[in-house]
């Protein structure tokens, strides 16, 4: 057997106790900044010939937490502290774009348990891809100049990612912890998160930094083109709070009371999900994404947006109107969900209920009352609250009277392809949701999308269907996030991190 090679590490870190929450961050940074530096130094060399002949390796920082009570300050937060007594950590990444998260997070721990949070370094390597901001072949940018650099395989060097351990066992309850090792402080360790950094960049074509804490989903470029043209005006008009709007490509368009001026090169190729951000400090603005269409997508772009632990996401796009006495262009508020879309059966089984949190209903009911000016029992004239269907089929129609016994079965009242992965993935990683959809066809009555009859309908109710949604955030934005992330998506046995 060939012996173990060396580790070339960096000089160790103590762990260090901090009672101070914005200290212990910039405790984190400076070692997650050290250590991928060093990283990035000796895979430079790497591939510019320098011979290594140990293996290289270094750890993300960790936050740790240690109680010995069941007693905490608040109970009526969902968060901001631990299950029970014992030793509670969490490996981290990117303290840059989770600088905000972190300091509150942390703080909230400090103050709940009146206990200090220890800083140092965790047990779990770094992968060499994850040193770097994006990908490693553009922001190396080295010139390899002799193919013999690489006589040695990257792996017998590095770590690399290990996706058998990038999980989301901690989120989905089914986590067996280790005898004797700390228990999880935060639904993701930091090499999951940081694979889903890279992940954002590679289907929005914009830095996950850009990405605020509100977030529209839509299926339509319609949307899209009319967040862009408000966002740009708005921000050509010097409105106070807003700081730029983002494209993809990361083309960045600033305010003009800031002196505007617009930096970046649209991407060449336009990504498979392009990600807007109207930016505001402390990403408390609003990211719009056109996922596109089907359950797949939108069960992909949820699983690596939730990693951010955003505040809110919603569902704006359009519906098939199962209702006879809806008309096109009426709005459908989902207070439950039929998966039919099966692209998280595994992960959250059927019997599994997908409330409504009453924070996100009000808040887009009351946006449709403002925008559409009618209010209580006039308000159902236009919009309906009742169970959305989704479905993996968009030829659902036509598939048989199986799927039509099955829809009137559940009382739904509109069907799409998108809203109930969108749901209950918000669910599965304690992300507050909600849907308003706008029918746009009804064809079990008849009434088939067509090309024409299509742009029409757009043309009208887009715009005010986006308004409404936007609305609704600024309605979300002005509640406390404590009060806005319902217990009810947490469980018994929760991290103490939102």
């Amino acid at each position: 057997m060939a012996p173990t090679p060396p580790i070339e590490t960096p000089p160790p870190i103590t762990t260090e106790a901090f009672v101070d929450a914005a200290a212990a961050v910039a405790r984190l940074e400076e070692i997650y900044e050290r250590n991928t530096g060093f990283l990035r130094n000796r895979f430079e060399a790497y591939v510019n010939g320098a011979v290594i002949t140990t293996r290289v390796r270094a750890h993300y920082p960790f936050v740790r937490i240690t109680t010995s009570s069941h007693a905490r300050l608040d109970s009526r937060l969902a968060y901001g502290f631990v299950a029970g007594p014992g030793i509670h950590e969490t490996s981290i990444t990117r303290p840059d774009i989770f600088r905000t998260y972190l300091t509150e997070q942390i703080g909230l721990l400090i103050k709940n348990h009146g206990v200090a949070v220890e800083i140092g370094e965790s047990s779990e390597p770094i992968p060499i891809h994850f040193a770097y901001r994006r990908d490693i072949n553009i922001e190396a940018a080295l010139t390899i100049a002799d193919s013999s650099a690489f006589t040695r395989s990257l792996r017998d060097i590095f770590d690399t990612p290990d996706l058998a351990a990038m999980d989301d066992a901690i989120a989905d309850g089914t986590f067996e912890l280790t005898p004797g090792a700390p228990e999880p402080l935060a639904l993701f360790r930091a090499a999951r998160v940081d694979y889903s950094l890279r992940r954002l960049y590679h289907y929005t074509g914009t830095d996950p930094e850009h990405f605020q804490n509100f977030v529209i989903f839509t299926n339509y470029q319609f949307y899209v083109d009319a967040f862009a043209q408000s966002s740009l005006q708005r921000l050509a008009s010097g409105e106070e709070g807003l700081e730029s709007f983002v494209a993809p490509g990361n083309v960045i368009t600033r305010n003009a009371r800031a002196g505007g001026g617009t930096t970046g090169a649209a991407s060449e190729r336009i990504p498979q999900m392009p990600a807007f951000h109207l930016v505001e400090p402390g990403y408390r603005g609003i990211t719009l994404i056109n996922i596109g269409i089907g359950p797949s997508n939108a069960r992909n772009i949820t699983d690596h947006v939730a990693v951010l632990r955003p505040h809110a996401w919603l569902m704006i796009g359009h519906c098939a109107g199962l209702r006879n006495t809806q008309r096109l262009g009426d709005y459908v508020l989902a207070h439950g969900y039929v998966r039919e879309d099966h692209v998280l059966d595994h992960e959250l089984p059927l019997w599994v209920p997908i409330p409504a949190l009453a924070e996100m209903q009000v808040a887009l009911e009351e946006a449709v009352g403002e925008v559409t000016g009618f209010t209580g029992f006039e308000l159902k004239r236009l919009m309906r609250t009742g169970t959305v269907a989704s479905v993996d089929n968009r030829n659902w129609e036509i598939s048989g009277p199986q799927v039509i016994r099955r829809m009137s079965q559940s009382r739904a009242v509109a069907l799409d392809m998108e809203s109930a992965a969108i749901a209950a993935n918000g669910y599965r990683f304690r992300v507050p949701y909600g849907t308003l959809l706008c029918v746009s066809d009804k064809p079990l009555h008849g009434e088939i999308k067509l090309a024409g009859m299509a742009s029409e309908f757009y043309r009208q109710r887009v715009g005010q269907h986006l308004q409404i949604g936007l609305k609704a955030l600024e309605r979300l934005k002005q509640q406390e996030s404590e009060r806005l992330h319902s217990r009810k998506l947490r469980s018994f046995a929760e991290v103490a991190f939102q």
